[in-house]
């Protein structure tokens, strides 16, 4: 792929669940408010997208014991942030104020329980065409849908080993199925110090297991369901690879933005 200067750096990734009842309340107010008020309008974020899991979608998770997500089918909305690459501190400064600014200005929503929200940075890309989407086109790119894996090395691998092998053994495998476009790894990175001015007014839900765990996108030109045994192929090959768990997968489908779509299949 050509070399530009937009670079993918850090990213964030909030996985949350309405409260019974709250679910159209709960959609509107993000998409319509905090979407851009407390993400795309901060400084460095240059793409951003969000994501559902309809029940049908939830069901098909796995496997049935996770550390990302408690239950297994918490975390209905999936929204996703790109930061530009090296701008990751100059974001962080702006959002923890700008998100207690909000809530101290009745444009919180408490009725809302998240199940997994953290900061990762991108590891490495690993694409089923060399001149495919590039990833930080990913999130405009309108895709049919999204797989969300966590893997976890095994004790005495490192992450960069881990790493190294998915994408040498256990990736092709899944790229190689038609409607699978790439798989991006990111590592986590610690959460800001809670304090008045960067910690959240409430819980973020799971710590989201090993922290040398990876978190990886997986970017779909079909519908889940379509694809979903090349993802549990993928999970019995990391299991019996040696080097790294399965600990989370799930499917989630876009949202159709502007629209109250899927919040009574959750």
């Amino acid at each position: 792929m050509d070399d530009y200067p937009i670079k993918l750096g850090p990213i964030l990734f909030t996985m949350v669940d309405p409260n019974p009842g709250f679910e159209v309340a709960y959609n509107r107010w993000y998409e319509r408010d905090h979407f851009y008020a407390g993400c795309m309008i901060g400084p460095w974020l240059f793409a951003g997208a969000r994501w559902v899991a309809p029940r049908r979608l939830k069901d098909l998770r796995f496997p049935a014991d996770s550390p990302f997500a408690q239950p297994l089918d918490a975390g209905s909305y999936l929204s996703i942030y790109w930061e530009l690459e090296g701008k990751g501190e100059e974001h962080g400064a702006w959002s923890g104020p700008q998100v207690w600014w909000l809530y101290s200005n009745n444009r919180g929503f408490n009725d809302r329980t998240h199940a997994h929200t953290g900061l990762y940075d991108l590891a490495a890309v690993s694409y089923a065409d060399d001149d495919g989407v590039p990833i930080e086109l990913a999130l405009d790119h309108r895709y049919v849908g999204l797989g969300v894996v966590v893997v976890e090395p095994v004790d005495g691998v490192s992450t960069d080993e881990l790493s190294a092998w998915l994408a040498k053994e256990a990736l092709p495998g899944l790229l190689a199925r038609d409607g699978v476009d790439n798989a991006a790894s990111f590592t986590a990175k610690p959460m800001p110090k809670p304090d008045a001015g960067r910690s959240s007014p409430m819980s973020l839900g799971t710590d989201g297991g090993r922290p040398d765990r990876l978190l990886q996108l997986c970017f779909l030109e079909k519908e889940p369901t379509e694809v979903w045994d090349a993802f549990r192929a993928y999970g019995q090959a990391v299991d019996a690879g040696g080097v790294g768990r399965l600990t989370f997968a799930a499917p989630f489908l876009p949202t159709d933005v502007g629209t109250d779509k899927y919040t009574d299949e959750l």
